[in-house]
């Protein structure tokens, strides 16, 4: 089968970004056989189709590679560090051909904090488990968090995992027993209360949520040199520097933590009572969230909390009907439309509130649904990433809640859950068109044979380890198609 026109290639490379992000290469049958990052998309990608440079700048196995790329797709991230953590995702997601980095299923260090223990810990692990611990990451640069965590200490006073404090008979602690305790500078005999406060602080830090710390270093930096201190000044500017890389805020890669205590929950929907200005505490929230890869296999997802608990029976997932292409705007008014068309004509109720995934415009194209419809819409709001902020349909000015709300927290686990349910919708769409394109360009085999041969395999790894003998065994399978079938496999 001819290659695609380099025209056609071209004019989409000429189109990219100069911003960082993954890009996944795909051969003639829509599969994904190379995933790769990127500090400028357009600048990466585009070397590809240089002829002068194929043969003498890239690996043999990636001069290869290129005579098989049929199309691509990006996805925009907002730093390196983020299209690093990003690509070693996808790569152990698809398995693609020609990736050899991450195939063994390396992992990110992340940190945890063991909220459960009376004297909590910051230690680094590799495996977040379903414990009451709070998990902060994954990071992309394992020396710098390392970095980070010594200075943490010296500047929270808070214990690592090589600690050993000592509780004394009065219920008070003794953090370190030996030269340690003059090193670090701190208050050494500490009640359990007092070293919770330093846990707390170093948690906001780790959120990526206060940056005065990082003032007062840049300051002494500046002043040192000034000085002529040069050394002191490379010494704070190495610092700075591992502390900015640690906190630098990666979507997709949030804080996690265990169970939710009631008492949080009343708490945090109290919060949001008071702060949205709701009648009554919002017992039922939806959010909606929009998910595609470069305008393609674009999905939403709607999912409830009620309580302040996952609904999971709620959950919607949707499939964009009305356009083909990228407009999370247009997106988000089909959905919404859809949605409470549904539940009125159902006489079902409305939610106490609605969260939208973004900023004023998804908003905006929300309550332009509920117009359209001739619906009085209950409160909604928008949560705007780069900074948590919320928005709202009617004049009142954007809301910045604390960092440690826990009103926040909860839209925030809200936001999270819509958006890791949109992506997963997504995944499946893309993996079930992955196998039936793989089957569409076998001749002779028409959409019951193929439905048969995946219904009775389940995934295109089984079914291409199958034997002919094994392939016969299939309604509608012949020896003459089981073998024909068996041949065009091995050759995938």
């Amino acid at each position: 089968m001819p290659a695609p026109e380099s025209s056609i290639l071209k004019e989409k490379v000429r189109r990219l970004p100069h911003r960082p992000g993954v890009y996944l290469m795909k051969d003639r049958l829509a599969r994904i056989i190379y995933v790769g990052k990127a500090k400028d998309l357009k600048k990466r990608v585009s070397s590809y189709f240089q002829p002068s440079r194929r043969f003498t700048t890239q690996q043999p196995k990636i001069a290869v590679m290129v005579d098989l790329i049929y199309g691509f797709d990006i996805i925009e991230v907002k730093s390196e560090a983020e299209a690093l953590l990003l690509e070693g995702k996808l790569i152990k997601q698809w398995k693609p051909k020609y990736n050899t980095d991450f195939t063994d299923d390396k992992r990110f260090l992340l940190v945890r904090v063991d909220r459960q223990n009376e004297m909590p810990r910051f230690r680094l692990t590799r495996f977040r488990k379903e414990d009451a611990s709070t998990y902060y990451g994954p990071f992309a640069h394992s020396g710098l968090l390392r970095k980070t965590l010594s200075q943490m200490r010296l500047r929270f006073g808070v214990l690592l995992g090589d600690a050993r404090p000592v509780r004394q008979p009065d219920g008070s602690w003794y953090l370190y027993d030996d030269v340690r305790k003059e090193i670090y500078g701190h208050l050494n005999h500490i009640s359990s209360e007092q070293y919770r406060q330093r846990v707390e602080e170093a948690c906001v830090f780790l959120d990526g949520k206060s940056r005065q710390w990082l003032v007062e270093l840049k300051a002494e930096m500046m002043a040192a040199a000034e000085k002529r201190q040069y050394e002191k000044a490379a010494d704070l500017r190495n610092v700075v520097f591992a502390l900015e890389k640690t906190v630098l805020k990666t979507r997709k890669f949030s804080r996690q933590s265990g169970p939710i205590k009631l008492e949080v929950i009343e708490e945090a929907l109290d919060e949001l009572r008071v702060k949205l200005h709701l009648p009554d505490q919002p017992e039922k929230m939806e959010c909606f969230d929009i998910s595609h890869i470069s305008g393609t296999f674009v999905v939403a997802s709607m999912v409830r909390f009620t309580g302040g608990r996952q609904d999971r029976q709620k959950y919607r997932h949707y499939k964009i009907r009305s356009f083909i292409g990228n407009d999370d705007f247009r997106a988000m008014e089909e959905v919404v439309g859809r949605r409470y068309r549904r539940l009125v004509s159902e006489k079902k109720p409305l939610p106490d509130l609605i969260l939208i995934d973004g900023g004023k415009g998804q908003l905006t194209s929300a309550l332009k649904a509920f117009l359209a419809l001739g619906i009085e819409p209950p409160p909604m709001v928008g949560l705007a990433k780069k900074q948590e902020t919320l928005v709202f349909t009617d004049e009142r000015a954007p809301l910045n809640l604390p960092a440690r709300s826990e009103g926040l927290k909860m839209l925030q686990r809200l936001r999270d859950e819509a958006h890791r349910f949109a992506n997963t919708f997504n995944a499946q769409l893309r993996s079930r068109r992955m196998k039936e394109t793989v089957l569409d360009d076998l001749p002779g085999l028409g959409p019951v044979r193929r439905n048969a041969l995946l219904n009775h395999f389940k995934t295109i790894q089984k079914l291409k380890k199958a034997t002919s003998e094994e392939l016969r065994a299939v309604d509608g399978i012949g020896e003459k198609n089981s073998l024909q079938l068996h041949r065009y496999l091995q050759n995938l």
